[in-house]
């Protein structure tokens, strides 16, 4: 289905079109659908469905409109469709409270409840001012599957997924330069929307209220609230109640390189408020210069950098650049140790879909000190946030040891670096993630599925309890942070695939035998070994039960039906000793190769059976068996799980019994087949048992007694072929052993209505 966008901007004058005739800003709206997707019952994280929607800069409000539709009536339960939202990044979530891997962190998204009503649609709203920038992620499912396994093409009940979009952003709002006072004024209807830019190295962003007035009546007691920021639904924007003529909200590490909203609104239903708002930024820690020297890139990429530096070293006491030095671990250059930051440049090397590996320039050992913090960045972009973000601190204890009171302290974050680490936990706007290495824990792993698309910024410091930290003054640490698909690429029971929505690629875990979580690392579930082996030793020796019909066959001189049954024994055998989730698994070829041959030997068997027992001439007979199996491959080929598959073969095959039997009836004037033995003591004992095993296969399998009841659908069906196959026709000759116990073979060939015929005689010949 072809992805199709509407977007129609509708444009909304509530003032005059000029920012400088009074003040206000100018709002436009933005309206946009996605299409409508089947929603599933949630077994893994791709039984999800996954929506994309971009807000833009200077947003002020958007409004989520989430649509679930039901095709049908037709037995339709009463469900919740759970609805997730999470700017950033795809959101984590754990509906089933399985256990996650192990140094595994995540925050539960935003998530709401919509019920499927009684009628054949239901809809809910969503509401969000001052929204983040950015994309932002809708995921929806039904409840937890039930492991009830449906065949494809019978009626169920659908239910249909759609999210819409509707915004209204400013076209005009004005700038709050640092230093430059603004007045504004602020109504019951009508906020103050301004926005100001934080550049890099910023450590904190204030902004001041001064001189607040009110006209009706004269006041200079103004209630206002000021916020800083925008939402994100983890983290709240700053917001201050102001009373009194001055207010101020400052906002500590704020994100760098951004555009920051601030709003201005008045808690008085009746009164306008005119004040005067000015923004400051502070600086505390600037490195003089950040990144490589010209022609340092080249040399990156040539693996010349190492050498290059040490030499650039060696030749100057105070660098021009910033960036990687050789020296040794127990003493620093003179400009390192005045420094207020050490800035490590990195290398970033993206090597397949949804794996980025970053590598400082000069090597994996980092050299920490108790003077200042080392600071490494990581630019983390959009197509990179549907894996998982690793990082890996090892401490390598042989430069120097760490006393016990001694530790390298770090911090991850993103958008903004954390230089003080006792508040790395929640650091201004965003959620921070600390990491501690020692010489009792000297290496410590911290794992981020599906991680927001920013700047990270991993910054380490040596700490000790004491001011002097001995001979343990500088250690060096390996710092290896990456991308992967999955976490630790599923374990033993897992398997990570790779999923699609539009034009995103995100990764997941599908887990097997029982296991389950994020990374198929919850062992609640799980199948015991023995049991993986019992339950493969099932589906395949069951189809052992396929010999009986083949020895039957082959004594009634059915010797086309007979390799059919042997061709479906085999490949069944072996599709589902390679089919099995756990360890027990033996693969004689390509699993969808076995898996296609499994199928059409399955329908084929059921094809020739039946016309075998309609006993219509070899000719046509033949002649069936080959088209039919020419069509059979054709439709596997187009789908082969689908319901027609299976019982549009039946029911053809079942016209031409009921047409064969009805004509032998009328001609014989007799009731065919005539013997009621072989009614009651075969036909009516076979379709009984094609009746259970269909209703077994059809309604009663589920992931937990798969492997006992399809191995019953074995076995019923083997034995069905046995009961229904019909006798040995009278004037069929077949195989046979001589006294000899030579194997003959006495098949008289027909030409033109004429049995050729063999002169057994011995011919006399006289020599005279």
């Amino acid at each position: 289905m072809k992805v199709s966008i509407v977007r129609c901007l509708l444009v909304f004058l509530f003032t005059a079109p000029a920012l400088a005739d009074d003040g206000q800003v100018t709002f436009v709206s933005e309206l946009s659908s996605k299409p409508a997707q089947k929603l599933s019952k949630y077994g893994w994280y791709g039984n999800v469905r996954l929506q994309r929607f971009h807000i833009p800069e200077e947003t002020a409000v958007v409004r989520w409109l989430f649509t679930v539709t039901k095709n049908n009536s037709f037995n339709c339960r009463p469900y919740n469709v759970s609805i997730y939202l999470q700017w950033g990044a795809p959101p984590v979530i754990n509906p089933i409270e399985t256990v996650f891997p192990k140094d595994t962190l995540w925050i539960p998204p935003h998530s709401l409840t919509l019920p499927v009503p009684v009628t054949l649609q239901s809809s809910t709203t969503f509401n969000l001012s001052s929204p983040a920038a950015g994309d932002w992620y809708i995921a929806a499912h039904l409840p937890e599957d039930d492991g009830r396994i449906e065949q494809k093409g019978f009626p169920s009940c659908s239910y249909f997924f759609q999210p819409q979009l509707s915004l209204r952003k400013a076209v005009d709002t004005p700038v709050l330069e640092q230093g430059t006072v603004l007045q504004q004024t602020t109504g019951p209807d009508r906020a103050v929307h301004l926005k100001l830019y934080v550049p890099e190295f910023s450590s904190s962003v204030s902004v001041l209220l001064t001189n607040c007035s009110s006209e009706e009546p004269r006041s200079e007691n103004c209630s206002m609230v000021l916020r800083l920021g925008s939402r994100a639904l983890q983290g709240e924007p700053l917001s201050v109640s102001c009373s009194g003529t001055h207010c101020t909200a400052t906002l500590p590490n704020p994100p760098w390189d951004m555009w920051l909203q601030v709003v201005v609104e008045t808690k008085q239903s009746n009164r306008t408020v005119t004040f005067n708002i000015v923004s400051n930024y502070t600086v505390r820690c600037k490195p003089k210069s950040v990144g490589l020297a010209a022609g340092d890139e080249f040399r990156i990429l040539r693996g010349n950098i190492g050498s290059s530096i040490s030499t650039s070293a060696k030749n100057s006491s105070e660098p021009s650049h910033s960036g990687q030095f050789s020296y040794s671990s127990a003493t620093l250059p003179p400009f390192l140790a005045s420094a207020c930051v050490w800035n490590v440049p990195v290398l970033s090397e993206e090597l397949d879909v949804l794996s980025v590996r970053y590598t400082p320039i000069n090597g994996a050992n980092i050299s920490i000190t108790n003077a200042q913090p080392t600071l490494l960045s990581y630019p983390l972009h959009t197509g990179a946030t549907g894996g998982t973000l690793n990082l890996q601190l090892t401490l390598n204890s042989t430069n120097a040891t760490l006393g016990n009171d001694s530790s390298v302290v770090a911090c991850l974050s993103p958008w903004t670096p954390v230089l003080e680490l006792n508040h790395c936990t929640f650091s201004g706007l965003f959620k921070g993630y600390s990491v501690r290495v020692d010489a009792s824990v000297p290496k410590a792993v911290v794992r981020l599925p599906y991680p927001q698309s920013a700047t990270w910024y991993l910054t380490l410091l040596l700490t000790c309890n004491g001011t002097d930290c001995g001979n343990a003054s500088v250690v060096s640490v390996v710092p290896e942070l990456f991308v992967s698909a999955c976490v630790e690429d599923c374990g033993t029971y897992g398997e990570c695939r790779l999923i699609r929505s539009f034009t995103y690629l995100y990764a997941a875990c599908s887990c097997k035998a029982g296991w389950s979580g994020w990374g198929c690392t919850d062992d609640a579930k799980a199948l015991s070994f023995s049991r993986q082996i019992l339950a493969a030793l099932m589906l395949t020796i069951s189809n052992l039960f396929f010999i009986p019909a083949i020895v039957v066959a082959v004594r009634r001189c059915y010797i086309c039906e007979a390799s059919v049954y042997l061709f479906t024994m085999f490949f069944s055998t072996f599709y589902h000793a390679c089919d099995q989730p756990g360890v027990a698994v033996m693969c004689i070829m390509d699993y969808d190769a076995l898996q296609y041959c499994d199928f059409l030997g399955s329908v084929c068997s059921i094809w020739v059976t039946i016309l075998c027992m309609a006993r219509i001439k070899d000719t046509f007979k033949y002649a069936l068996f080959m088209l039919g199996a020419l069509l059979l491959a054709m439709s596997m080929q187009l789908d082969r799980k689908g319901l027609w598959n299976m019982l549009g073969p039946v029911f053809c095959a079942l016209l031409i019994l009921v047409a064969a039997w009805v004509y032998r009836g009328v001609k014989r004037h007799h009731c065919y087949p005539p013997s009621w033995r072989r009614w009651v003591f075969f036909l009516l004992p076979g379709a009984l048992c094609a009746l259970i095993a269909v209703s077994v296969f059809v309604f009663a399998q589920t992931e937990d007694n798969y492997y006992y009841t399809h191995s019953l659908w074995h076995v019923l069906v083997a034995v069905c072929v046995v009961f229904l196959m019909p006798p040995k026709e009278r004037n069929r000759e077949g195989f046979g052993w001589t006294q000899g116990f030579s194997w003959t073979w006495s098949w008289r060939p027909s030409v033109c209505g004429y049995t050729l015929c063999d002169n057994d005689k011995d011919e006399l010949y006289t020599v005279t």
